[in-house]
C-alpha cells in the first residue's frame, strides 16, 4: 500500500486471511444487503463496473423517509475487481438531490463529486408551524461511512485489499 492510504482509505488485504474467488467476494458483499439498511449493494454492470453500494433514494419504500428526513445528498460507492492484485478498486460519487412533492430527483445543475468522500453532516431546524407550535421542522444526518464501513469490512474479511481511488482510472 502507499504513502498516502489515510486519505484515500486504503487498506492492504489481512494477513492470514485466505483471499475469495470474485465470485465468493461478490456473494459477501452481497450478504451485507439487509432490509433494514438505508442502502443497496447491487451490481455495477449498468455503471462500467463490479458492484455498487448507493444509498436507496430512488426505493419507493424509502424516498419518503429520506424526503422526511431531509436527505440532500446520494452517495455512491463504485467497486471494480483487481484479481492480479488481490484488491478492490473504489470511487466515491456525491451528488446533490431536490425533492419535488416528495419525489427524489437528481438534479442536473447541482453540484456534483468524484473521488474519495469523507463527509458528516448534519442540520435540525425548528420553527413555528401551521398550528402555531414552535418544535422541530426536520433533522438531517449525512454520513458516508454508513455505507463505506460495511462494504470495506466485508472485502476485508473475504482476503481482499480495499484501494480508495482518488484521481485516474478506476
Amino acid at each position: 500500500m502507499g504513502l498516502f492510504d489515510f486519505l484515500t482509505g486504503s487498506k492492504a488485504a489481512p494477513a492470514g486471511v485466505k483471499r475469495q474467488s470474485t465470485a465468493e467476494l461478490r456473494k459477501s458483499l452481497m450478504a451485507v444487503n439487509r432490509a433494514t439498511a438505508p442502502f443497496v449493494i447491487r451490481d455495477g454492470k449498468k455503471e462500467g463496473v463490479d458492484m455498487v453500494a448507493e444509498w436507496r433514494i430512488v426505493d419507493a419504500k424509502w424516498y419518503e423517509i429520506f424526503a422526511k428526513a431531509g436527505i440532500k445528498k446520494v452517495f455512491k460507492v463504485l467497486m471494480k475487481f483487481d484479481e492480479a492484485k488481490g484488491e478492490v478498486r473504489a470511487v466515491d460519487e456525491l451528488w446533490e438531490v431536490e425533492w419535488r412533492a416528495g419525489v427524489p430527483t437528481l438534479s442536473a445543475a447541482a453540484s456534483a463529486s468524484r473521488g474519495q468522500q469523507f463527509e458528516k453532516s448534519f442540520e435540525t431546524v425548528y420553527a413555528f408551524r401551521e398550528d402555531g407550535s414552535f418544535g422541530e421542522v426536520y433533522d438531517y444526518a449525512f454520513d458516508t461511512t454508513e455505507i463505506k464501513n460495511p462494504v470495506r469490512a466485508a472485502v476485508l474479511a473475504a482476503g481482499w485489499g480495499w484501494r480508495g481511488v482518488a484521481f485516474g482510472k478506476l
